[in-house]
């Protein structure tokens, strides 16, 4: 066994690095169109193969062996949108990551935006990605593409602004859309003051891990609803620190670069100043 592990050890490593890989490709792609239409694709070309070799049909195994080199780069082609967005989801994971501060600081203004919006009782849906893509959602909406920043958050959610209906997403730390359609859970709620954003938020945590936090327009209170468990009339504080667990929880207290706590000031509204938004 020692002179097996001496002679082999090499191709020990060379499994781990390909599983490795292949495993965090998987996760980046896995959500996406491409990923399902490739499957499909796959698992007929494995098919034809297996039929084609039992069988010696040789005629369609020269089609599968000329067809896979054009093919192949056909997928590129067309796909190249899914694949961008999936190397940018791999090149964002935690493995490759070496530093928190830039989701620190957009966990900074996210948390500044939707205490303003609670303290103008201006209702708010955000839904942040991670790693399923809301694609599918973003498309019933209205695509941005901008930094995120409390006055957007502000501007965009004001009662007469035109996309104020419906739920805004963040990809990458970033507002991919605003007036997003989300789906609406099916389950039945016991509490009948839940409303159709805190619904929806409950109904799109159920189908992706993404996270999603309401602002109530009624009431102000600020809700986080994750893996369709909803957590109401959250305080400034305990909303802070559930953002930050939320993403920095698989964090080490060991590592370099710890995160800090959110603590930073309400920047739109100094004391003394009117409201931005009237009652």
């Amino acid at each position: 066994m020692w002179k097996f592990l001496q002679e082999h050890w090499n191709d020990s490593i060379e499994i781990l690095l390909l599983a490795t890989c292949i495993y965090q490709i998987y996760r980046a792609f896995r959500a996406t169109r491409a990923a399902q239409i490739l499957v499909g694709l796959g698992a007929i070309l494995i098919f034809l193969t297996l039929v084609s070799t039992v069988f010696r049909f040789e005629v369609i195994q020269w089609i599968i062996t000329r067809a896979a080199a054009i093919l192949a780069f056909a997928l590129i082609v067309i796909f190249q949108p899914e694949l961008r967005n999936g190397l940018a989801r791999l090149g964002s994971n935690r493995l490759f990551s070496f530093s928190s501060k830039r989701r620190l600081a957009f966990l900074e203004r996210f948390a500044d935006a939707v205490i303003n919006l609670s303290k103008k009782r201006i209702g708010a849906l955000f839904a942040i990605q991670r790693d399923i893509s809301l694609k599918e959602h973003l498309d019933s909406g209205v695509v941005l593409d901008a930094e995120f920043s409390p006055e957007l958050a502000m501007t965009v959610f004001h009662p007469k602004a035109p996309l104020h209906d419906g739920g805004m997403i963040i990809a990458d730390d970033r507002v991919a859309g605003a007036a997003c359609v989300f789906p609406v859970t099916e389950r039945e709620m016991n509490d009948r003051s839940t409303g159709l954003r805190h619904r929806a938020a409950i109904g799109l945590t159920e189908r992706t891990d993404a996270i999603a936090v309401v602002v109530s327009e009624e009431t102000g209170n600020i809700s986080i609803c994750e893996n369709g468990v909803l957590q109401r009339n959250l305080t400034e504080k305990q909303f802070r620190e559930k953002i930050e667990e939320i993403f920095f929880s698989g964090k080490s207290s060991h590592e370099t670069d710890p995160a800090p706590q959110l603590d930073r000031k309400d920047p739109l509204t100094p004391s003394g100043d009117r409201d931005l938004v009237s009652d």
